[in-house]
């Protein structure tokens, strides 16, 4: 996620933050095409026959993402951040909702293996992973926010350790922790 527009991104979001209008409309084509790889990731988890489109999974995030009114964005990382707990909030929902269609079943599988360092069962479907996520996040909320800053916001290892104000090495011994935690949640 780094690229020469990392400052011109960060002028952005910060002059959105304020209420300018036409800084959001300036960022949008910025950050577009990293959504767009975001939620494509995400997608390529899920059977295709029952999962929305990449652009639909962009375009529902970015509706939320406008909603935002009083997010005092920090930084690019903050906001792809932000962005990947919208797009998993909406991927849980439609995984809940088709769940509740088909009365408890056929889960849609993910892959976490995608995921930097997770290495659990082949998979697991989008509500047990946000629930195993959500009991994480009550026993150690910076270790919650890490594995979703990392798995769901394609975050490196230096940009979480800057959206968290942490050290990259505290970021490297969280993740460890938080991996292995959840592969012995997922594998039941």
């Amino acid at each position: 996620m780094s690229d020469p527009d990392n400052g011109n991104v960060t002028l952005l979001l910060q002059a959105w933050g304020e209420g300018d209008k036409q800084a959001l409309d300036e960022l949008i084509p910025v950050v577009y095409a990293e959504l767009h790889r975001l939620a494509h990731a995400y997608l390529r988890r899920e059977d295709p026959a029952q999962r929305l489109q990449t652009t639909e999974l962009v375009n529902e995030a970015y509706v939320q993402l406008v909603r935002q009114k009083h997010v005092r964005w920090q930084n690019r990382a903050h906001f792809y951040g932000i962005a990947a707990q919208l797009m998993r909030r909406i991927l849980t929902e439609q995984a809940r909702r088709r769940k509740a269609d088909k009365r408890g079943g056929g889960a849609t599988p993910i892959s976490l293996e995608v995921a930097p360092g997770i290495q659990a069962s082949p998979s697991v479907d989008f509500d047990e992973l946000d629930e195993a996520l959500e009991r994480l996040t009550v026993l150690d909320p910076r270790q919650g926010q890490l594995v979703e800053l990392r798995f769901f916001g394609g975050l490196t290892i230096e940009e979480t350790a800057e959206v968290m104000q942490l050290s990259p090495a505290t970021v490297k011994r969280e993740w460890s922790t938080a991996r292995v935690w959840l592969r012995r949640e997922l594998s039941g």
